[in-house]
Parts: structure tokens; sequence; C-alpha cells
């Protein structure tokens, strides 16, 4: 059992930090040098770290690194969107071996499985493998997966992909297991790797682009709820606290927060202040922090930002998206303030951190803890709440 538990420490460490020698994984690991040399022959023994060239530099013969072999298994993940699709492969270490884009058919009735069959194909193939021999794929789509039926809903732009069991289909007619994710829960789940939210254990991500979305993490788990819509923020009814008119009629139970803070209706909001902007991100740009504008989009977002506090009392709320990002920590800050004005916990609100596309680097994430704790044994929190069942019917109330 204590072998067991050090060479898993082991795994972890070289697939953390990457390539070490055996010194330097002592040190990390905390074992005296006979055990580690032993835990290295055995390890090698059974395949699961490999020779990795050798540290140089300094006086005396080079060290030999040892790394987690990667070769065992591959991994793939892909960022779905209505515009194009973002594949990545990586090996089980998470050495990436080939990136794709490429735009694929969404419309109703296209045969959507087959060309995403076959883009997957295309980059396994630029990665230097097969299709087949990836362990598994994660698709990160904008909308809520239902995890007891398999379908997607709230996606009316990716219509093609709507009223069929679409892991179970993907995995069947793709010969690879195949996961399906709601693309805000992925950036969570990237945050909690890299980003802001390391250290954090409950926190609220609202993505502000083209539309809304959002994420909630509890216990360093994300709420998916019972039908996958946990973080489903676009729907709720808000008031519009907005001091301008832009000429939109809401109805009495209040607006959608979907329709108070997507690009059209920032633009509208915009306007309504003299700005002139063709997306909301364009229009934050184009404004500085005090400017009457950002105050009110600031009072929309804190509106319903005070909704998931009021629940969920995070220690963090993380803004992300496009607009988002336009506005930076300066925004945050605004909307910060605006939040405080309608809750009593005084949480605080930043900006993500994560660079680039953090759809697929989430899903990435994903696609890897999966796959390591298949092959080394390695437990690494998915964040992805529960895994589908088999028979996709609840045992009991609590499940």
């Amino acid at each position: 059992m204590l072998r067991e538990i050090n060479d898993r420490a082991a795994i972890e460490v070289l697939l953390r930090e990457g390539p070490l020698t055996r010194a330097e994984l002592e040190l990390a690991i905390g074992l005296s040098k006979p055990a580690t040399a032993q835990l290295i022959t055995r390890l090698e023994l059974d395949d699961l770290v490999v020779k990795a060239g050798v540290r140089g530099g300094g006086r005396g013969p080079r060290a030999q690194l040892w790394a987690a072999n990667g070769s065992l298994a591959f991994v793939a993940a892909v960022d779905l969107t209505p515009h194009f699709a973002e594949f990545v492969v990586a090996d089980v270490a998470g050495v990436v071996l080939a990136e794709y884009r490429t735009p694929l058919p969404v419309h109703e009735g296209a045969d959507v499985v087959g060309a995403f069959g076959e883009a997957l194909q295309k980059v396994a193939e630029e990665a230097g493998i097969e299709r087949a021999d990836l362990a598994h794929v994660v698709i990160g789509a904008q909308g809520a997966f239902d995890p007891r039926t398999g379908l997607l809903s709230s996606a009316p732009h990716i219509p093609g992909w709507l009223g069929f069991d679409v892991p179970q289909k993907l995995s069947d007619e793709l010969g690879v297991d195949v996961l399906i994710e709601n693309d805000v829960n992925l950036v969570a789940v990237e945050e909690m790797s890299v980003g802001m939210a390391q250290d954090v254990d409950d926190f609220v991500m609202v993505w502000l682009s083209e539309g809304v979305g959002g994420a909630v993490v509890i216990g360093r788990r994300l709420l998916r709820g019972a039908t996958g819509g946990g973080g489903e923020i676009d729907w709720m009814r808000v008031p519009d606290p907005a001091t301008v008119d832009t000429g939109d009629v809401w109805p009495e139970a209040g607006a959608r927060f979907g329709n108070l803070v997507d690009s059209p209706a920032v633009c509208r909001l915009a306007a309504a202040h003299g700005v002139e902007a063709e997306t909301a991100w364009d229009a934050v740009a184009k404004t500085g922090p005090d400017h009457p504008f950002r105050h009110d989009l600031a009072r929309r977002v804190a509106g319903g930002v005070a909704n998931l506090v009021a629940v969920a009392d995070p220690q963090l709320v993380l803004l992300c998206g496009d607009t988002s990002r336009a506005g930076g920590e300066q925004f945050a800050a605004l909307v910060e303030e605006k939040l405080h004005e309608l809750v009593l916990p005084r949480t605080p609100v930043g900006c993500a951190s994560v660079q680039g596309n953090a759809v697929r680097a989430g899903a990435l994430q994903s696609a890897l803890a999966k796959t390591r704790e298949d092959v080394f044994g390695v437990v690494t929190p998915t964040l992805l709440g529960s895994r589908r069942t088999e028979d996709k019917h609840p045992s009991s109330p609590n499940r």
C-alpha cells in the first residue's frame, strides 16, 4: 500500500512539474535517495515513466531526466461554436501534439456527427495517431447538457446538435468515449486549474460576450443541477436598472438577464448613451471607466450576479468573455461596487485570468483528468459533477 501511494505521488509530481531528475523527484516526494532510485526503476519497468533527456549546465555529469510516459494514452478537446470548432490532441502527460480549427455544419438536418468525426480523424492523424487511439474526447458547447438524456438544450445557435443523445451517438459512431459539457463550466475548470480560482473553494463565473452564460462552483465541484442547467443564468428574470431609455419594453416579471447583457442589448444601451458600436466589447472599449454607459452596464450585470451571490454566497465572482475582457479590472471593480449596493456579502469581483481559448483548455484539463485516473490511478478533480450513469435513471433522490 505504501509503495502504491509513493508511486502515485511520484506520477502526480511528474505530471504537474514535467521532466525531473532523480534528485528533484526525491526532494518533491520526500523519499530517501535509495528509495527514490528503486521507485524510478519500478515505474520504468512498468512503463509508467520514461527517460526524457538530460539536464546539464553545472559541473560534473549531466543528470538524467524522467517523465511520465505520455504515449500510454491520448485525448482530444474541442471548443464547438456556431462559427467553427477548435480541436487539440495531447498525450496523457499533457504534451500538445496537434491543433486544428475548422468550420463545422451546425444547421438543422446537417450530418454533424459525420463532419465532427472527419475533423477528429484529421487532427488525430496530424498528431501521428488514429482516431481510435483517443481514450477520451471532451467537447465544450454553448448550451446546457442534460446528463440523464444526453440532450443539449438552450442552444438554438447549433440546431443540428439538438434532439439526440449527443455523447452516446458520438461514442457509438466514432468508436471513442465522448463527453459534452457547457462551455462556461469548462472555463471554470481551467480557472480552477491554472487561473484565479486555484485556491478558491466556492466561486461564480459570469460569461459576457455575444450571449451570456454562467458557472457555479461549490466545494471545488461544479454545481450542474438535476438537468444540467446549473449556472444557466440567461433566463433569470431581473429588473432593468438602466438610467436611460433604450427603447426596450420588458414584461412585468422583469427582463431576461440574457436580454439585458448580451451584445445586441449592450449596443442599444450604449447608443442610448450616445456611443455607437457594433459589439458590446467595442462599446466598452470606446468608453472610459467613469462613463455613464459603463455604470449602467455594471448595474445590469450586478443585478444578475446578486441573485447568485444571495443563494450561493461565493468567495469570488469572476467575469469572463469578450465584454468582460474589454472592461478589464476597472469594469470588474465597478460591477463589485454596484453588487455591494444590492447584497450583504462583500463578495469580490474580478476578471478571469486564463488567456487564449479557455473553453478548449478546460476541456483538455477534463479529458486529461479522466484519462490519468484510468492510466495512472491518479485522481484529479474533474469539476464536472456526478458522472453520467449507464442507465440514466436516478437510484435515489440524493443521486
